[in-house]
């Protein structure tokens, strides 16, 4: 009996996950809401049987994915599969929502990486040549708007070079991109499987408050080490790019680490939860003043351990 539920569970949720796809890949408005659902077929299963079954129902998906989405869905549920089934298998292990959150990125890292993988060798699509491509033609699109409104000479091409290095910066973050996608990928995941199981067999999952999150230690000093090398070395070399990708990377955890602070101490001093959210829609409005803020605020709490600090004063 129990062989045959997990059959008939395997065979519905590759099913709901097949029909999730569709709508992925056929209607373009549900993409963005898509990209989140697809993951949880598989974290439902896995968290339920173990990876093995998991990878399981990810050969059987796949299989379907080419049946009834073409070719190009076959790397699109590689991607989500292997993501999907490292959290549900981290949730079988009960590891903490944070540990769990860590692993989900580490495996939507591997999907992307596979995916990309999958373009280059059998699309021969290689995605560096199309961000150069892309560069290209926005530039030129740039330079024959200017001529139409009579911008030429000097003032033309500072800008033309402007924004030729930046989107050659953007080239080089791409690494970081990757890494940022799946962090934020994993959390949004992870949190509607947390939901759906919560719902559908009165599961118990739940993340802890925000106030309480920490990064560990270690990323500050990565950080920081990317921050010196950064200083030695030209922004152009194979090491200059590493540590940019480092520093933004950093950058962001670190920010994340800053409004976590927020939090706590918003906690601690019983403000209204009001007063953190605004924290959190400036940051989202003006990026560049409150990111700056969040990210000197996060490497205080880490480097001096603030929020152990508070909360020790504060039982006094």
């Amino acid at each position: 009996m129990n062989k045959s539920n997990k059959l008939t569970e395997g065979a519905l949720l590759t099913a709901v996950y097949i029909v999730i796809l569709l709508f992925f890949v056929f209607v373009p408005l549900v993409g963005p809401i898509g990209i989140f659902l697809l993951p949880i077929p598989f974290v439902l299963y896995t968290e339920r049987y173990g990876a093995k079954s998991g990878f399981l129902m990810l050969i059987g998906a796949l299989i379907l994915s080419v049946i009834f989405a073409t070719i190009i869905a076959l790397p699109i549920t590689l991607f989500i599969g292997i993501g999907g089934i490292v959290i549900g298998a981290a949730m079988k292990r009960g590891l903490r929502p944070y540990e769990i959150w860590a692993q989900g990125t580490l495996g939507f890292i591997i999907g992307i990486l596979l995916l990309f993988a999958f373009a280059q060798v059998v699309l021969n699509i290689n995605i560096y040549e199309q961000f150069d491509a892309a560069q290209k033609d926005s530039l030129e699109m740039m330079q024959s708007m200017a001529n139409q409104f009579g911008i030429v000479g000097n003032d033309l091409q500072t800008v033309l070079e402007q924004t030729k290095e930046q989107l050659n910066m953007m080239k080089d973050l791409i690494p970081a991109m990757i890494a940022i996608m799946a962090i934020f990928l994993a959390l949004i995941t992870q949190w509607l499987s947390y939901k759906v199981i919560n719902r559908l067999r009165r599961g118990t999952y739940h993340f802890p408050p925000f106030h309480q999150f920490n990064l560990p230690t270690v990323i500050l000093w990565f950080y920081l080490l990317a921050l010196i090398v950064s200083l030695l070395v030209e922004q152009s070399s194979s090491l200059g790019i590493i540590t940019f990708n480092m520093i933004t990377l950093g950058s962001v955890l670190l920010t994340i680490q800053g409004i976590s602070f927020i939090f706590f101490f918003a906690y601690i001093k019983k403000f209204s939860k009001v007063a953190p959210v605004i924290v959190v829609i400036l940051t989202v409005i003006l990026p560049f003043i409150m990111m700056f803020i969040m990210r000197f605020i996060g490497i205080l709490d880490l480097g001096l351990s603030m929020k152990k600090r508070m909360a020790e004063s504060n039982k006094k």
